[in-house]
Order: structure tokens, then C-alpha cells, then sequence
């Protein structure tokens, strides 16, 4: 048999006159047809309903739960809650909201491994504050809140050296086999590659993992990301922006290591350019 009043998906009213009406309407009653099934007066019947008396006795409340096919207990729990004085009854609200607030932030940590996550989200809406400052004692904010971290797909190595044929491995935007996390950036654009070849040494080494934002402006003598058509190759350089002998944009390639040539290019040749932010690499 299945009882009306059972949890259901959306929260229910707190109030034991609203769910006695919620019911009763639910049920396609009267207020004259529930009263003769709970044996009191339709006037009585509809104190209840409007909060206008005290809560009923405990017979009442259970004809009620009979007559509406409640939950054993549903109205019962209601009516012990309206007869709980003031104070308490607003440390219980508060609890139980305490209650919901925690519930949601476990699920925003448990999805906060991912990139692109809620956690994300809820942080940047504000949501995440909300949700912590309900979590802390009264009259208390919480923590102070940091960004978190970029997740930052790795897509494949970059060649510090000559240009040498791109590839993102087939992954969609924004997703590869291999994230780093990199502080202080919050360019959701933002992708990373392993340095290959010696040609950006001494301040870049094989094997470093170099992030870049297409967010930040390219200033002259920036460290690069570099597309180059027309095979879309890419290569790792310092930018240097010049003109030809005619007044043409050119752009220059500079390796760092003095053993390799530059590469002077049209401008529009150079299809992307993408500043360096950020360099990670093992200690030793």
C-alpha cells in the first residue's frame, strides 16, 4: 500500500496546517468531509489548517493521518514541531538547512577532480560562498575563498628547435590523456606542451612543461607558441615584431641557444602565437 506524504522529491511544507490543506486538496476532500471522517467540526478542522490554534491531540492527529492516508508519523512529527517553542524550532530550521548546505558541497568535492567541474562553476558564481559561510557558526563568515588552480591540458610537445608538424591528437578543445594544474591563471583556454630540443636553453630545458594562455597579449620578445602555415607546424621561439625593407610586417623567431639560426617570417605566416605563462619542471 502506498501512503501519501512519503518523501518526495521536493522539500514539503513545515507547517502542520499547510500539509493537513495540502492533503485534503490532494485528496479532492472538503473541509466538511475530512471533518466528519476525523469526527470534529469543520471550524475546528479549519483552525488547524490556518495555524489558529494550538497543535491537536495526539487522537486528532492520527485520524487526520488516517482520513488523508499519511505516512504513520507524518503529521505526527509537525504537530510535535508546532508545539516545540520558538527558539527551538528556528535552531532546528537552521540545522536542517546547515544540513542541505553541507549535502551540496559534498557533491561539488566530489566532482571537483574533473576539469571544467561544478566546483568551478559554483566558485565563480558565488555559490561556493554561499555555501560555506551557511556551513560556519552563526554570526560567522566563512574562509577566505582562492581561486582554484586551471586544470591545463598537456596536448603534445612543442619543438624548441626548427618547426616541426603540430598535433593535438585528436582531442576536442580543452581535453587531452594529461592535465597539469597551474595557480594564478584563470584562462580556460589555457593548454600546456613539453618542450623537445635544446634550441630555448639555457631558460627552457627538454622535457619542461610550458603552459600557455591565448588570453594574454603578445608583447615583443614574448616566449611563443608559434603556428606556422602553411602545414600548421609549431615551433617554441622568442617573438621579435619588425618591418621589411618595403614597410611589410615581419615576424622574427629567436632561439635562445646562440648554436641555432633565427627564422624571419611574413607575418602572415604566423597563424597563431600564444604567450608563454608558466614553466614546470622536476627538481634535479
Amino acid at each position: 500500500m502506498s501512503w501519501i506524504g512519503e518523501p518526495r522529491a521536493g522539500p514539503g511544507s513545515e507547517r502542520l496546517g499547510e500539509r493537513v490543506r495540502e492533503l485534503r486538496a490532494a485528496a479532492g476532500l472538503s473541509l466538511e468531509a475530512l471533518a466528519q471522517r476525523v469526527g470534529c467540526s469543520k471550524s475546528y478542522l479549519s483552525t488547524i489548517e490556518n495555524g489558529r490554534c494550538g497543535p491537536p491531540t495526539t487522537g486528532v492527529v492520527r485520524a487526520l493521518e488516517d482520513a488523508l492516508r499519511a505516512a504513520p508519523g507524518t503529521l505526527s512529527r509537525l504537530a510535535d514541531l508546532q508545539a516545540t517553542p520558538t527558539g527551538i524550532r528556528r535552531e532546528l530550521t537552521e540545522l536542517r538547512h546547515r544540513q542541505h548546505a553541507a549535502g551540496k558541497l559534498a557533491d561539488l568535492l566530489r566532482a571537483g577532480g574533473v576539469p571544467g567541474s561544478s566546483l568551478d562553476a559554483a566558485y565563480r558564481s558565488g555559490e561556493l560562498r554561499r555555501l560555506i559561510d551557511r556551513l560556519s557558526p552563526p554570526g560567522e563568515s566563512g574562509p577566505d575563498l582562492v581561486a582554484l588552480p586551471v586544470e591545463v591540458p598537456v596536448i603534445n610537445k612543442v619543438q624548441a628547435g626548427y618547426p616541426r608538424e603540430f598535433t593535438d591528437l585528436g582531442y576536442p578543445v580543452g581535453v587531452a590523456d594529461e592535465y597539469v594544474r597551474c595557480p594564478d591563471l584563470s584562462d580556460p583556454d589555457a593548454f600546456a606542451a613539453r618542450v623537445v630540443g635544446d634550441s630555448m636553453t639555457p631558460d627552457y630545458r627538454e622535457g619542461d612543461i610550458v603552459i600557455f594562455s591565448p588570453a594574454r597579449d603578445i608583447r615583443n620578445g614574448a616566449d611563443c607558441f608559434a603556428r606556422i602555415a602553411p602545414d600548421d607546424e609549431t615551433t617554441f621561439k622568442r617573438v621579435f615584431f619588425e618591418a621589411g625593407p618595403g614597410g611589410e610586417e615581419l615576424i622574427r623567431l629567436q632561439p635562445l641557444n646562440p648554436a641555432y639560426p633565427s627564422k624571419t617570417l611574413p607575418r602572415e605566416e604566423v597563424v597563431g602565437l600564444f604567450a608563454a605563462v608558466s614553466v614546470m619542471r622536476p627538481i634535479g
